[in-house]
């Protein structure tokens, strides 16, 4: 059986939804919850739901019996997240899981980025499995597409993109190839103890994102490039508190210092296809 955790976020969705595409049994996917309620369009499906909490120890060892592998989406709860991760680490090793797949970030340097809230984190619980006597595949995701609109603005198309990642290049590539490439090493041999980059073949700045926004619409859409301060500003004084602002701050001084085009992409090797370009990708969001 596959436990996948985080199964009601986004990324853990798209991935039962890509083990259903691949033809593996509802009764052999498991659903790892905290809130039951938020889990019926999954057990509608006939997935299994389990409920854990990465914090209860106990409760991921009985969440985890008869699983053989496990699908760790990262934690969201930003208190002592590598416990969090560390507890249902030790958690699969008690119950006999033979594989453990992780959703890590591929970044230049762990341990010099401008976000190490995010960085750190990936670094030291993939540590953390290397010393553990269990196979392991580490997923290194880029930046999800997904959050292009968060980071360009809700008046983008109107007033331009307003963000501080200057020049700065990111492949980014939509969660839902993402999910793919998960299900892929979770129904196939040959993946374990292996780290793949799952990014797009083309980086983009957000210069050449507004080019591809005004080829959609069909009308100009500029690109503002604020210094982190002047972005921080701007989103205090339309409401948005000051630690989310410098929140999304440090991820633009990442992109813009290069830290996400690390020119490096498995995913083809995974999806034996190319993946979706960036530019059809805008098109979905932006051309409704």
């Amino acid at each position: 059986m596959i436990l996948v955790t985080g199964a009601t976020g986004h990324l853990g969705n798209a991935v039962i939804s890509s083990l259903l595409e691949r033809g593996i049994a509802a009764s052999n996917i498991a659903a790892l919850v905290r809130d039951e309620k938020k889990a019926a369009n999954l057990k509608d499906k006939g997935i299994q739901i389990k409920i854990g909490n990465y914090h209860d120890f106990e409760s991921l060892k009985n969440a985890l019996q008869d699983v053989n592998k496990l699908l760790l989406i990262s934690s969201s709860d930003m208190n002592d997240r590598i416990g969090q991760h560390k507890n249902m680490i030790n958690a699969a090793q008690e119950a006999g899981v033979s594989h453990i797949v992780y959703t890590s970030i591929d970044i230049k340097d762990f341990h010099q980025s401008s976000i190490p809230f995010v960085s750190q984190i990936h670094a030291d619980t993939a540590d953390y499995l290397k010393q553990i006597a269990i196979p392991y595949t580490l997923m290194n995701n880029t930046l999800y597409a997904d959050l292009i609109p968060l980071f360009a603005g809700e008046n983008a198309l109107e007033d331009g993109i307003f963000f501080p990642a200057g020049a700065g290049k990111t492949p980014f590539l939509p969660r839902t190839e993402m999910a793919e490439a998960v299900a892929v090493v979770l129904t196939t041999a040959g993946h374990e103890n292996k780290e793949y980059a799952i990014a797009a073949e083309t980086a983009y700045s957000f210069e050449e994102i507004a080019g591809l926004l005004s080829v959609i619409k069909g009308k100009p859409v500029n690109y503002h490039k604020p210094d982190a301060d002047a972005y921080i500003a701007q989103l205090v004084k339309a409401g948005i508190p000051k630690d989310n602002a410098a929140f999304f701050a440090g991820f633009g001084e990442a992109i813009g210092n290069g830290e996400f085009n690390t020119e490096r992409s498995d995913l083809k090797k995974l999806l034996n296809r190319s993946p979706v370009s960036l530019e059809d990708f805008l098109r979905s969001i932006y051309s409704k």
